[in-house]
């Protein structure tokens, strides 16, 4: 059986996972990825980081996603965003939040319950 999306899917995954958890930082074992890195730039670092957010839920409703999922998946950007938007507490949100994560855990659900996309564990989990 093709999967139409699979590949989408998976490239989404990656770009999720270069976003939020890509880089681990030694002795605390933390992950973070390239939002948290971009955020700590004043004034533009957040919103840089929102173009890789907005083209996974652009995509989402490409693969044809339910608003209601479209929803869930822009509250957890803004969420992001605004408190992000924050100085210092902001930037250690991010480090936990996860939103690129988040959105693309909802697009997989619900691709696997389409039988879009093969149901089990994504590669970068």
């Amino acid at each position: 059986m093709t999967h139409p999306f699979h590949a989408r899917l998976e490239r989404l995954e990656q770009l999720a996972h270069r976003m939020d958890t890509a880089i681990r930082i030694p002795v605390i074992g933390l992950r973070v990825g390239y939002d948290s890195v971009i955020g700590l730039i004043p004034g533009i670092g957040d919103v840089l980081t929102l173009a890789p957010s907005a083209f996974i839920i652009w995509e989402a409703k490409r693969m044809g996603t339910p608003a209601h999922l479209i929803g869930r998946m822009a509250a957890n950007t803004g969420i992001d965003a605004a408190i992000g938007a924050i100085p210092l507490i902001g930037d250690l949100f991010d480090a936990g939040f996860k939103a690129n994560r988040r959105n693309v855990a909802i697009l997989r659900r619900h691709l696997e319950e389409k039988g879009a996309v093969p149901t089990g564990q994504p590669r970068y989990a």
